[in-house]
C-alpha cells in the first residue's frame, strides 16, 4: 500500500514542479527575491502537507521562537530531501549552499537558480569554503539568512550525525550572527534514494542561537547540540 501511495506522491510532485519553476522563471525578472521564495514555500508546503495527507507522513516543530528575525546561520543534520524543502519555509530571504551540477536540471535547476542559492563545487575544497564565506558575508549584508548542511551531504541515520565542517562557525563568527541549530529525523521516513515513504511523525527540534569566539569551538557546539537532540529522538 506504501507503494501505492508513494506512486501518487510522485504524481503530485513531479506535476506541479514544473508549472511552479516555470512561474519562478517568468516572475524573476519582475519581483523581488524574497517573493520568489515566499512562492515557492508555498508550493513546498503544498507538497509536505500532500505527503502527509498521502503518506502519513507528518511533522511535529519544538522551538520555533528561537527563529531570530534578524540573518543567521541556519545549521542543521541531512539526511534526505524532506529538510532540504522544509528549512526553506522557516525564514526568508535565505541562501542555501547547494552544488552547481542541480543548476543544470532543466526546469527545477532553472528556478532554484532564480532563488539565489550559493552554489560549489564540492570536489574543490579550498575554493569552495573561500566562495562559501564570501558569498555568505555577501547574503547576510543583504538581509539573508544562510543554510548550512555541515555534514556535507545526506547520511543514513542508522548512522548518527556525521563530523561538521567548520563552515558555519567561520561565518558566524565573521559576519557576527548567531547560529540556530536545527535536529530532525526526516531520513527515517524518506529515506535517501528509496521510491517508497515510510508513515510516521518527523521530529523537527529548534535550538537557541548560539554565538561563539572561536569557530571551531562554535562549531562544535552546534554539532554537539544536533547530536543529543538526534540521539533523544532515536
Amino acid at each position: 500500500m506504501q507503494i501505492l501511495r508513494s506512486f501518487f506522491f510522485n504524481i503530485v510532485l513531479y506535476s506541479t514542479l514544473i508549472p511552479v519553476a516555470i512561474l519562478i522563471i517568468c516572475l524573476y525578472p519582475f519581483v523581488t527575491t524574497i517573493t520568489l521564495q515566499k512562492i515557492s514555500s508555498l508550493w513546498i508546503l503544498f507538497i509536505l502537507h500532500s505527503l502527509r495527507i498521502i503518506c502519513g507522513v507528518s511533522w511535529k516543530v519544538e522551538g520555533k521562537e528561537n527563529i531570530p528575525n534578524t540573518p543567521f546561520i541556519l545549521v542543521s543534520n541531512h539526511q534526505s530531501a524532506w529538510e532540504s524543502f522544509y528549512l526553506q519555509t522557516l525564514a526568508f530571504p535565505t541562501a542555501s549552499i547547494i552544488k552547481k551540477e542541480l543548476l543544470y536540471i532543466p526546469f527545477f535547476g532553472w528556478a532554484l537558480a532564480c532563488l539565489k542559492p550559493i552554489h560549489l563545487r564540492r570536489k574543490r575544497k579550498i575554493t569552495s569554503l573561500r566562495k562559501v564565506l564570501s558569498s555568505g558575508k555577501k547574503k547576510i549584508d543583504h538581509g539573508f539568512t544562510i543554510i548550512i548542511f555541515p555534514e556535507g551531504t545526506r547520511t543514513n541515520p542508522n548512522s548518527g550525525i556525521k563530523k561538521f565542517s567548520s563552515s558555519c562557525g567561520l561565518l558566524s563568527i565573521q559576519n557576527n550572527v548567531p547560529i540556530v541549530p536545527i535536529c530532525h529525523n526526516s531520513g527515517f521516513f524518506w529515506e535517501n534514494r528509496r521510491f517508497t515513504k515510510k508513515k510516521g511523525n518527523v521530529q523537527v527540534k529548534i535550538g537557541p542561537p548560539m554565538y561563539g569566539d572561536d569557530p571551531k569551538e562554535l562549531t562544535n557546539k552546534a554539532f554537539k547540540w544536533i547530536n543529543t537532540k538526534f540521539i533523544e529522538m532515536n
